[in-house]
């Protein structure tokens, strides 16, 4: 969009509070050696919740080029900081345990991997199949085995290595400190007859729509006022 920091600029100007600003409902990197190893996995889609902390999302996972994508990772982004890790869950709503000790009762010959391509992407299973550095047949496993592979398909802790920056972010974070801002109008309180409105400002929304609405809202009520 060509956009330019003059809001930020003009704020601190007039001694307003600009909280740090960085990308946000953004993809994530990762390191060299992870990549490689996902990289059969690129354009591989699964429904997944993806923790930080306290803070969860269950949308979509894309495994891409570059690392990890999709409406789940997106919304993370805004609360992940560099340096730490999120966990990923690959179908949240399966009992992966059950399932591959219910395949091991019904058919002890076939491999995890083809348990595991029941439900998920076959490359994906054999990814994590191999991740785990499980082999055989499911009726040569004993179950502490099946409860490895399974919390390493619901409970695999990833450390990203960056994200992909402003060039593919939705939203900034931080920006002009709401505490300097009546919320009725976006007027600063220091000076009388300066709004503002939209992304400059620190909020945030979540993926589907709440940040237009947000711009359109702030800007209609700044109008109104002024």
């Amino acid at each position: 969009m060509d956009a330019t920091g003059f809001a930020y600029r003009l704020a601190e100007q007039f001694g307003l509070a600009v909280l740090e600003t960085r990308p946000g409902l953004v993809p994530l990197t990762l390191d060299p050696g992870l990549l490689e190893s996902i990289a059969p996995l690129a354009g591989i889609a699964a429904p997944a919740e993806i923790r930080h902390g306290r803070t969860a999302f269950r949308e979509a996972l894309l495994f891409t080029h570059r690392g990890l994508s999709g409406p789940a990772i997106l919304q993370i982004s805004s609360y992940w900081r560099e340096g730490d890790e999120i966990v990923v869950a690959i179908e949240p709503d399966i009992d992966i345990a059950a399932h591959l000790k219910t395949a091991k009762q019904l058919n002890g010959r076939q491999s995890p991997q083809t348990a595991l391509g029941d439900i998920l992407p076959k490359r994906l299973a054999q990814f994590l199949v191999e991740r785990e550095k499980i082999s055989g047949n499911l009726a040569d496993l004993p179950d502490k085995a099946l409860l490895r592979l399974a919390a390493g398909v619901q409970n695999w802790a990833v450390k990203p290595s960056g994200s992909e920056g402003y060039r593919t972010a939705e939203v900034t974070l931080g920006g002009i400190d709401t505490a300097g801002l009546d919320s009725r109008s976006m007027e600063t309180k220091a000076v009388p007859g300066l709004y503002f409105i939209g992304e400059c400002v620190d909020v945030t929304g979540w993926l589907g729509g709440y940040n237009f609405q947000w711009a359109w809202a702030s800007g209609f009520a700044a109008g109104e006022w002024a």
